[in-house]
């Protein structure tokens, strides 16, 4: 007999809700069909998850922990911190395009106001790690002395303005590349002239 561990249920679960949420919307999706694409009953779901709400928050929170230790773990070995910008800033935007239907949702329904809490602590994780990024950068002369938590939160808004865009204007998306040519040319160092 195929029987699942509690922590590989509710994966498959969570797994199902973003596929699902993601073709459907959150209004339009309902347990019996997340239950029907994690292979698993109604009632199992029901275990796990008192609601939809309660899966959809979970899932979010779930999606920002991933990202959060992806990110670290991306930039952790790197010494060049212009490099470690461009790595951030590019798992940025690819993050935002592989879960561009969560996204979609998360701003036409919730106007991206749900879990709020979540998301402050975050995006405030998200400015510390920039601004260590930032701060070695200056400390190594790679960087010009600036405004460490005044840049991180502009390159934080710069991709929020990415995700943003995904919901509003498709057409106006950038790419990686040139986002991190942008910020880097405004904090990197240049030879005296």
């Amino acid at each position: 007999m195929n029987r699942r561990t509690a922590t590989e249920s509710k994966e498959s679960i969570l797994e199902a809700a973003i596929k699902v949420f993601s073709e459907k919307g959150y209004s339009q999706t309902t347990i019996r069909e997340v239950a029907k694409r994690a292979g698993i009953s109604v009632g199992g779901v029901y275990i796990y998850f008192k609601n939809k709400e309660e899966i959809y928050f979970t899932l979010l929170k779930y999606l920002l922990d991933e990202f959060r230790d992806r990110a670290g773990e991306s930039i952790k070995d790197i010494e060049d911190p212009a490099e470690a910008v461009k790595n951030y800033i590019a798992i940025n935007l690819n993050y935002a395009k592989k879960f561009k239907g969560l996204i979609l949702i998360e701003g036409r329904e919730h106007g991206f106001t749900s879990c709020i809490d979540i998301k402050k602590k975050f995006f405030k994780g998200q400015r510390k790690l920039l601004e260590s990024i930032i701060k070695n950068g200056i400390d190594s002369g790679k960087f010009e002395r600036c405004n460490i938590k005044g840049t991180a939160k502009v390159i934080i808004g710069t991709l929020r303005g990415f995700i943003l865009s995904l919901v509003m204007d498709s057409d106006s998306l950038f790419s990686p590349e040139e986002c991190s040519v942008l910020i880097l040319n405004g904090i990197l160092k240049r030879g005296k002239k």
